[in-house]
């Protein structure tokens, strides 16, 4: 894919707190080791664009360093980043809110990561 495709842009970051708030009380999620995940599909209205917007979380209750908090959520996040092409085709014409929760105390490598984050990815687009 073009480099345009492959960044993570602020648009593409789940940033409203209505959203989050509905995407935890509505959505539909699972586990995929290491992540705990939870989307939601939203028809868009007029004006309004389509797409996927991602929140990446790693919980102080497992990692309680800052420092490390921040590794797995860039790991994370890079993972997301290379993978997301064909979630956006299949997204179409909704909006896709998705959030992914580290859920282990243990800091895995990328690969591990990698893999987690494929899976979600997709297991969402067999779903849509």
């Amino acid at each position: 894919p073009p480099m345009a495709e492959q960044t993570l842009t602020r648009a593409e970051r789940l940033r409203s707190l209505k959203v989050i708030r509905r995407l935890f009380e509505e959505g539909r999620g699972g586990f995929v080791y290491p992540f705990r995940y939870i989307w939601l599909v939203d028809e868009c209205a007029e004006g309004e664009t389509a797409g996927v917007e991602v929140l990446f979380s790693v919980p102080k209750r497992f990692l309680k360093r800052a420092n490390k908090r921040h590794f797995v959520r860039r790991r994370a996040k890079e993972s997301y980043r290379l993978g997301k092409s064909a979630l956006i085709a299949a997204a179409g014409n909704r909006k896709v809110h998705i959030a992914l929760v580290y859920s282990t105390k243990k800091i895995h490598s990328y690969k591990t990561i990698n893999n987690g984050v494929e899976r979600i990815l997709g297991e969402i687009v067999s779903n849509l």
